[in-house]
């Protein structure tokens, strides 16, 4: 419709022009207007303005693409991870301060050897079970302090935990992109482990002193049956021998 009223157009300016130059003079030149010709000029370049148009709108999606990848690739403008590492460090540093007895297989055996022996012989001196008596009570005295220590490290931390929840719970729901995400999830999986940490070396330190305590139960009984046995091991008894009374 638009190219036909443009070609009606186009041949009412030719028949003015041809008017016109009818009444100039002879020397005059004429100008040749090809309406077809302009009606298709005028159709090629709008369909090159419709391509232009195209890919204006082509390159802006690809921009907003590019926008989205790099918001997706954004990391997460907050870590923890320095925080938990030094909250794991402490407790790591509790469990190594450990008194007497220290968590290691060598330190276990060779405490077990001297101070808990299996069973004492008839002849132990009484020194001797009174010393090792004395050192499986402060073993087992140790171990339960060293189990308090440990807990009451785990309870200080319980104040930066809660605040390393809420700081990475507001991080994640202010996420932009996958990212950020993916590491604020991250991050609390690395929380949830180190309060898994923190559990366990509680649960190793109560069973230390557990295990302290009832071996000082069983080897106070090992001793009491050597002591009765010291006891009633008398030697041969009375034996009848001569005596000079008087000179």
């Amino acid at each position: 419709m638009i190219v036909r009223r443009l070609r009606v157009g186009l041949i009412a300016g030719f028949a003015a022009l041809s008017i016109t130059a009818v009444s100039v003079p002879a020397y005059a030149q004429w100008i040749v207007f090809d309406p077809t010709n302009y009606a298709q000029n005028i159709l090629t370049a709008a369909r090159e303005l419709q391509q232009v148009n195209n890919e204006i709108q082509m390159l802006e999606n690809q921009a907003t693409s590019l926008i989205n990848q790099a918001r997706n690739l954004a990391s997460l403008p907050y870590s923890s991870l320095a925080t938990l590492e030094q909250s794991i460090t402490q407790t790591q540093q509790l469990l190594a301060q450990a008194q007497r007895i220290a968590y290691s297989v060598t330190a276990i055996d060779q405490a077990f050897t001297q101070t808990y022996p299996q069973a004492y012989s008839s002849g132990t001196p009484s020194q001797q079970l009174l010393a090792d008596a004395q050192s499986r009570w402060q073993n087992a005295r140790a171990g339960f302090q060293d189990t308090m220590r440990v807990q009451a490290g785990v309870v200080q931390n319980l104040d930066s935990t809660r605040t390393q929840i809420d700081a990475l719970v507001t991080a994640s729901q202010g996420a932009t992109g996958a990212l950020q995400a993916a590491q604020s999830g991250n991050q609390l999986v690395a929380l949830q482990t180190k309060q898994l940490a923190d559990l366990t070396g509680v649960m190793a330190s109560i069973a230390r002193a557990q295990s302290l305590d009832a071996a000082r139960q069983l080897e106070t009984e090992a001793q009491a049956q050597a002591q009765m046995q010291n006891f009633l091991n008398y030697g041969a008894g009375y034996q009848p021998g001569n005596a000079q009374m008087f000179h």
